[in-house]
């Protein structure tokens, strides 16, 4: 049994700066430009249906901006005509009207249970497309930074189900094939759940191909993936060979060709039987208790004891395998059958006094037994800390905590928040990454030819990772910081979309309404400053800029750029420029 890597992600400790002042508030004015649209932007409201967390991080707080990355400061949208629309700017004092470069061949209006259309670059010349009523285009653009070669054609389209959005793909060219890989994110409808919201969340790994000497493309294969929880990001592997995701709560791959609700069955009937076995622990011991089949004899049980896992095995048949949460001491470890036709297997602890939350890692079908005596002594070591009184000892300098008084940063989060890799020819998770209360902020594409970076936070500064699937090592590479972001970002409570320029020169975050953000990497200083309680000259400064919109309509779209801002509302688009000239 193949167990997943613990990996950590590796912080470069010469892009923190462990003395950051704060960002400087600048009034300096930021050139800022509108422009009207000739058609509303196509947005989908959520329905009375779609009540769930799941459905408002997935759905309602969806980014109708797309920016291609492939060529700068070229953003698409698609509006209520069912036209794609296009604008790429070269320069801001001649901004053209955006321009159609595409129109759904379906009426969406026409569809009552959809989704908004969602649009995804590929490569330079591919482009994948859902029109948010479950079917999927893979489209030739041609050169798209060319107006005049750029001709979006249809290759390949195909009813996939239910209604999804795409949130990744790649183009994959070998010797004598040409692959696009597509993520398609669901939320379905779980009929059985007993408890929960009633939904899962579903990822459907879709590969489109087609052999050099064939004329069509056609779907070769589909993978699923099935989860509680909405990924932050998820993410295809540039060479086809792996999946990456950042969520909250695990994913895993629903064996290929079973049928969904065989596996929801399963599911059912694996939440109600009984557990295989029971456990307990003292300080130096755990104990194992597993009820033997009839006619089990001592010839049909083997137990194998590792220093840090165990094998145990049945009349021939697997019953327990995997890693123990902590090491033993296997030489020590024994088992024996009691007279009541049960096994009883002893482990040694290899460090003594440690409490085991589990016993096999991962393992969830067995029931740990906490002894009332275990109960009782746990309880009287923790006696100080409780009291009848809010604050018994009103002379202490501390006065007792406040809950109300935590900010948001102050939050821990989920333990399971974690980064995973998935293996695309076993389906197996392969690294596993503990990210613990390292909030995820945000993504950005900084090259194109890699995977998205994302962005956590890490204290109170927000960091920046960049995938790199090649290096098994160190899969994970810390490229750059943004100084308290982590904590600045925290405060603002109205915050929808969070982003940064491709070369990390800056960040930005808009709220829901008109106004946004901008926080720039430090600077030299071109005046003289200094910091009047250390009496030291100040180098370089980092600057706060905010931009208010003219306009009352909520923020739909956000999209950054290295020289520009990108805002998108439901009939206006706005430019604001970030590169200040030097």
């Amino acid at each position: 049994m193949e167990v997943a890597a613990n990996c950590s992600l590796r912080v470069k400790r010469p892009l923190l700066d462990p003395r950051f002042e704060g960002y400087k508030l600048s009034l300096e004015p930021l050139p800022s430009y509108q422009l009207e649209l000739d058609a509303a932007v196509a947005e989908v409201k959520l329905r009375d249906d779609q009540y769930t967390l799941e459905h408002m991080h997935a759905f309602g707080m969806y980014n109708y901006l797309h920016c291609d990355p492939w060529y700068q400061d070229s953003v698409y949208y698609t509006d209520n005509l069912g036209r794609i629309m296009n604008l790429t700017v070269m320069l801001d004092t001649a901004l053209g009207k955006p321009r159609e470069v595409f129109r759904l061949p379906t009426d969406l209006t026409a569809c009552d249970n959809r989704l908004f259309a969602s649009i995804h670059f590929t490569s330079a010349t591919w482009v994948t497309l859902s029109d948010g009523t479950g079917r999927l285009y893979l489209i030739g653009t041609g050169e798209r930074g060319n107006s005049a070669s750029e001709k979006w054609e249809i290759v390949f389209n195909e009813e996939l189900g239910n209604p999804f959005i795409i949130i990744h793909s790649i183009s994959l060219l070998k010797a004598e094939e040409h692959s696009v890989a597509t993520l398609l994110l669901r939320i379905e409808k779980e009929e059985l759940a007993m408890k929960g919201s009633g939904f899962y969340v579903s990822l459907e790994w879709v590969t489109i191909s087609k052999k050099y000497e064939d004329n069509k493309y056609e779907m070769a294969k589909r993978n699923i993936l099935r989860g509680k929880s909405v990924p932050h990001y998820a993410a295809i592997e540039p060479d086809g060979n792996g999946l990456m995701i950042v969520s909250y709560k695990s994913f895993t791959f629903v064996q290929a060709g079973q049928d969904l609700e065989e596996s929801k069955d399963e599911n059912m009937s694996e939440e109600i039987k009984e557990p295989l076995y029971y456990w307990q622990q003292t300080e130096d011991d755990l104990t194992v208790t597993i009820q033997l089949p009839e006619d089990c004899t001592k010839e049909d049980i083997q137990v194998q004891f590792l220093p840090d896992s165990v094998n145990i095995v049945l009349k021939g048949q697997r019953f327990l395998e995997g890693s123990l949460f902590s090491s033993i001491d296997h030489e020590s470890s024994t088992w024996i059958i009691k007279e009541n036709n049960s096994l009883e297997i002893s482990l040694i602890k290899k460090n003594e006094g440690m409490t085991w939350p589990e016993l096999v890692v991962g393992d969830k079908q067995g029931e740990f037994i906490r002894d009332s005596a275990q109960c009782a002594a746990i309880a009287e070591r923790l006696m100080h800390l409780t009291s009848d009184e809010l604050n018994p000892n009103p002379d202490k300098d501390k006065p007792p905590c406040n809950a109300q008084e935590l900010e948001e940063c102050d939050i821990f989060f989920e333990e399971n928040f974690s980064l995973c890799r998935f293996d695309g020819s076993t389906l197996k998770t392969t690294h596993v990454v503990n990210l613990g209360s390292n909030q995820y902020l945000f993504s950005v594409i900084a090259d194109p030819k890699e995977m998205p970076c994302f962005c956590l936070r890490h204290d109170v500064d927000a960091l920046l990772w960049q995938p790199h699937s090649s290096k098994q090592d160190d899969m994970w590479e810390h490229i750059a910081t943004f100084n308290a972001l982590g904590y600045v970002q925290a405060s603002k409570r109205d915050k929808k979309f969070f982003a940064c320029a491709p070369n990390y020169s800056y960040a930005a975050l808009c709220e829901c309404l008109r106004r946004v953000f901008i926080y720039r990497q430090p600077t030299p200083m071109s005046t003289v400053l200094y910091n009047r309680k250390e009496g030291r000259q100040v180098g370089q400064v980092a600057k706060q800029q905010v931009a208010s919109l003219e306009t009352s309509d909520p923020i739909l779209g956000f999209q950054a750029t290295n020289e520009r801002l990108f805002v998108l509302t439901t009939k206006n688009l706005f430019l604001i420029k970030v590169k200040t000239e030097n």
